[in-house]
């Protein structure tokens, strides 16, 4: 099965959010084909959720995952320990008091 391009996939995703109107913003630029992509979700009241794709061992299914959840603050610190590990990392930035992402919806998984 072909993937998509990390830089597709991201434009992809800004399309859909800006379809619904809901604020989104690249943080990091990563490695344009394989980069791995992290979504921080802000709900603008001090709090945020780092998602990251993760892989299900038993169904071998992708799915979004929790990396960091709390204080901004503290999700920031451990986005920022990632591209210490992974400097080709794309991060996106998601400004929605409603705490949409859209990631769980069909061709985002």
């Amino acid at each position: 099965m072909t993937r998509l391009t990390a830089e597709f996939w991201v434009q992809a995703y800004l399309a859909r959010l800006r379809f619904q109107e809901i604020p989104a913003f690249v943080v990091a630029h990563g490695d344009d084909t394989a980069g791995a992509v992290l979504v921080k979700l802000n709900t603008l009241d001090g709090q945020a959720i780092a998602f990251h794709r993760s892989y299900d061992l038993l169904s071998g299914d992708r799915t979004w995952a929790d990396l960091a959840s709390g204080e901004e603050r503290a999700v920031d610190d451990a986005i920022q320990r990632q591209r210490g590990f992974d400097p080709d990392l794309w991060v996106i930035e998601v400004e929605d008091r409603q705490g949409r992402h859209l990631l769980g919806e069909d061709g985002l998984e």
